[in-house]
């Protein structure tokens, strides 16, 4: 099954908008989940390999409960995904998530680096006229 499509009602005929909205809520939640120095920990921890909450949590200083709390904050980001297997729960990051961030870094950053190269380039002319002068 495909993505949802949602309908925008204007009184026209029906105008069909992609699934921005549910794309722009999953990447806030990312953000917010990689705002926290933290959870930030917890990840370049990951990056490294799987590791059992324990293992997340020896490291830190906060309750064994507020790691879990921040385990839940990440995996529901999708950034990490953990597996419970008897009584040890081993989590991983997801790098398809990651890359969502990612390419939503590089598109601003492409963007960015187009218009600072045009404002160079302004400012290079505006420069090369006033030695004319």
């Amino acid at each position: 099954m495909g993505p949802k499509l949602l309908v925008l009602d204007t009184g026209e005929p029906s105008v069909i908008l992609k699934p921005v909205l549910n794309q722009a809520a999953s990447l806030d939640r990312m953000f917010q989940a990689l705002a926290d120095p933290t959870r930030r920990v917890m990840l370049e921890r990951l990056s490294r390999g799987p590791a059992s909450v324990t293992a997340l949590a020896k490291p830190l200083t906060i309750s064994l409960p507020a790691v879990l709390q921040h385990l839940h904050v990440l995996e529901a980001s999708g950034v990490v995904r953990s597996e419970k297997v008897g009584r040890v729960r081993t989590c991983r990051i997801e790098p398809a998530a990651l890359r969502t961030v990612e390419r939503w870094v590089a598109g601003r950053r492409a963007t960015w680096e187009r218009r600072l190269d045009r404002l160079g380039d302004y400012l290079a002319e505006q420069d090369d006229q006033g030695r004319k002068r």
